[in-house]
């Protein structure tokens, strides 16, 4: 089991199906787990270790990889069904053709979202983490060099649907977005705090159904910065457009594509 959040020991050996497995490490924040031995006349030695330090190590490996080729990566988090691989689709749409795009998928099982995906005629790696509840770096780094990343590109990371693991755990990516559908509710940033203080960048989705769901966009705005004060915030309809042309101008913004 995982010493960090109780998920399945994920070892990512489904990615492109590779049977050398590696360990499943954390990283984002600097964790230790404690263990501790008797000594004969009753005392005990604590022992701490950095459970987090190797995945940091390669978050870092990843991070400076990307740095030489001059490519970016965001890392976009948040619930299953709150509209990650729609706006994915959809910017591959838009941008795929003027810009190196590539799309690292995690979900448990199936390989749908990496297919859809690659419908756009963007490369996608697929990662299962079977029981597993967010991606590492050590996955995301063997998905990179198997996508044979490109100078100047951008890579987006889809992670695993959870609003929970996937806050602690650094991948390398430069900037880390949080997907937020207003299907979700109002109470998700006040009930889940850390994944929205771990992240850059909020982007409230499914905008266009706010006239048919109990949503209420500023209660939302006021919860995201309480947890947040630095947040970006963006406000999207993948179905209507509204909000698209803001998204497209951060990821220009924060890559080396031309302006």
């Amino acid at each position: 089991m995982c010493e960090t959040c109780g998920c399945g020991d994920v070892t990512g050996q489904n990615l492109l199906h590779d049977p050398d497995p590696h360990h499943h490490h954390h990283s984002h924040h600097s964790h230790e787990s404690h263990d501790h031995e008797h000594l004969p006349d009753g005392r005990v030695i604590r022992i701490q270790k950095d459970i987090l330090g190797e995945n940091n190590k390669q978050a870092e490996w990843n991070r400076g990889f990307l740095e030489a080729k001059n490519s970016r990566c965001l890392n976009m988090v948040g619930s299953p069904g709150s509209g990650k691989t729609t706006l994915l689709e959809r910017t591959c749409t838009d941008l795929g053709k003027k810009r190196v795009l590539y799309v690292i998928e995690g979900d448990q099982q199936s390989s749908l979202d990496a297919e859809r995906i690659r419908k756009t005629g963007t490369q996608a790696v697929q990662i299962n983490t079977e029981y597993g509840c967010h991606l590492d770096a050590a996955m995301v780094s063997r998905a990179l060099k198997e996508l044979a990343i490109e100078e100047g590109s951008m890579t987006f990371v889809e992670n695993v649907g959870n609003l929970v693991c996937p806050a602690l755990f650094d991948l390398g990516e430069n900037l880390r977005v949080i997907v937020y559908s207003v299907t979700e509710g109002n109470d998700k940033p006040l009930k889940y705090p850390y994944m929205f203080r771990s992240a850059q960048l909020a982007v409230i989705t499914k905008t266009d159904l706010i006239p048919y769901v109990d949503f209420d966009l500023e209660q939302a705005r006021e919860d995201i910065r309480k947890t947040n004060p630095e947040i970006q915030i963006l406000e999207i309809s993948v179905k209507s457009g509204e909000g698209l042309k803001d998204w497209y101008d951060v990821l220009v913004a924060s890559s080396p594509f031309p302006k």
